[in-house]
């Protein structure tokens, strides 16, 4: 009995589909206040307050060039810096050559993905592990971008906290933050605004063309990190908008930086990725990717379009669904990705 109420409720939700996605938009009073286009500071102060409340000062990065190796068309440099006054975290550094103070570039923040590859982090981005699909740091540096790819708090070198390391790490980092008033995604603005600081610093990077992107939970940072930091001016998600709606119908389970505890009172996803107007941002989507279930996703950029259209800045919202694709970052997605950056980080529309 129990498994046919499951099947015709699953039916239900499944043949209601992106209908239903609107009525919870609309029939809950506080999901359909965050779905409204302007938004003013009050909205976005009650997401600060969701996420775990205001960002310490920064403090100095006190950065360590530990390593540094000549690679096809750039400089790779290993590097540390402090993203807490008792914390000191690794990154790949990725330097055209050709970049130098006399000759600044634009600089990208690049945040890996998940993928369960909780050793692998920094190195996939920048081009050490795994094969070349996400190879992005180095694409872009060899596109004359200075890329920074840090490790995202329980990956690459983060992954090991006394006994703990991968799953039962990345449970233990959630759970702690949650019973300190906080959240992951809390933690990650934190260390991703650090990032943006140290890149800013960088001699070779022209601080006023400063962009972001990520694939899968890099996708979720990009989104998460764009409302507080407004010196990125280009961001780019790739493969990743799961919305609340999408997870309740799907029974669909996301990494952690997902969820903000009590946000769904007020919104959901989109909702965030709104406040990033009216810089601009550019998300790709893979039709059957299971992650991000697409008619949701359809929702959702028309909830980001309507901010932006609210900011006069409706040009600078710009998505694409590739039809029969899944999880990846294929040919034509990755175009896109160094075309938005193009625009804004080198052409007329940068600044």
């Amino acid at each position: 009995m129990a498994g046919k109420a499951r099947v015709s409720r699953r039916g239900l939700l499944a043949g209601i589909g992106a209908m239903a996605t609107m009525m919870d938009l609309t029939s809950n009073p506080a999901a359909a206040d965050g779905a409204r286009a302007v938004r003013g500071d009050s909205y976005k102060k009650k997401l600060l307050q969701c996420l775990g409340g205001p960002w310490p000062e920064g403090g100095p990065l006190e950065p360590v060039v530990e390593k540094t190796e000549q690679r096809e068309g750039y400089r790779q440099e290993r590097i540390s810096y402090l993203v807490e006054p008792q914390e000191r975290i690794a990154a790949y550094l990725l330097v055209p050559d050709g970049a130098a103070k006399s000759r600044r570039a634009p600089g990208v923040c690049l945040w890996h993905q998940h993928n369960g590859a909780y050793d692998v982090g920094k190195a996939e981005p920048a081009g050490l592990k795994f094969g070349p699909m996400h190879h992005t740091g180095v694409a872009l540096a060899r596109e004359g971008y200075v890329v920074l790819c840090p490790d995202a708090a329980g990956f690459g070198e983060r992954n090991k906290r006394g006994s703990l390391n991968g799953r039962n790490l990345e449970h233990y980092l959630f759970a702690m933050y949650v019973a300190e008033g906080k959240s992951l995604a809390w933690k990650n603005i934190l260390d991703m605004r650090r990032a943006v600081d140290l890149l800013a610093a960088r001699p070779e990077v022209d601080a006023d063309h400063l962009g972001c992107y990520g694939h899968s939970m890099g996708s979720t940072h990009t989104w998460l990190v764009g409302p507080w930091e407004p010196r990125l001016k280009a961001l780019v998600g790739n493969c990743c908008m799961p919305t609340y709606a999408a997870m309740e119908r799907t029974d669909l389970i996301h990494c952690f930086p997902n969820y903000v505890p009590g946000w769904r009172q007020h919104g959901d996803i989109p909702d965030i990725a709104g406040l990033i107007a009216p810089r601009a941002l550019h998300l790709n989507f893979g039709e059957t990717d299971s992650g991000s279930p697409i008619e949701e996703v359809k929702t959702g950029v028309e909830i980001i379009r309507r901010a932006y259209q609210a900011k006069k800045a409706e040009d600078r919202f710009t998505y694409y669904i590739e039809p029969g694709s899944g999880h990846v970052l294929s040919d034509e997605m990755l175009r896109r990705v160094k075309s938005h950056f193009a625009r804004y980080l080198k052409g007329d529309s940068a600044g």
